[in-house]
């Protein structure tokens, strides 16, 4: 059964016990954090689509994500009002609005962010 969580040590200690590692959506990751990558557009922020990797896992294809530090993962994390959608013993996860899991808490299971 899946849980969900917002705890930072939780999310790093199950991540971990999986070999994930904070990342970002390579095409979506400003450096600068200051612009977009392409139309020059401004975003909230620089550091892009957040994603939990799984180096290791067979059928895992990282080729558009780009390894960051867990400070920088939850800095954005925390901006963005995200949750940690996991299930303890299996690589799945999906990161959430916090608006998303408190409907899903109060039994709306199709509840999502638009």
């Amino acid at each position: 059964m899946a849980k969900t969580t917002t705890d930072h040590d939780e999310i790093r200690r199950w991540a971990e016990s999986h070999g994930g590692k904070p990342a970002v959506v390579r095409s979506t990751h400003d450096e600068s954090h200051g612009h977009a990558q392409g139309g020059g557009k401004s975003r909230k922020t620089g550091v892009g689509l957040l994603r939990l990797m799984f180096p290791k896992a067979r059928q895992s294809d990282h080729g558009e994500l780009e390894e960051i530090d867990w400070t920088e993962f939850f800095q954005q994390f925390e901006e963005s009002k995200l949750a940690l959608l996991y299930e303890e013993d299996s690589n799945f996860n999906k990161l959430i609005g916090r608006d998303t899991a408190e409907k899903r808490e109060h039994g709306d299971h199709k509840a999502a962010r638009h």
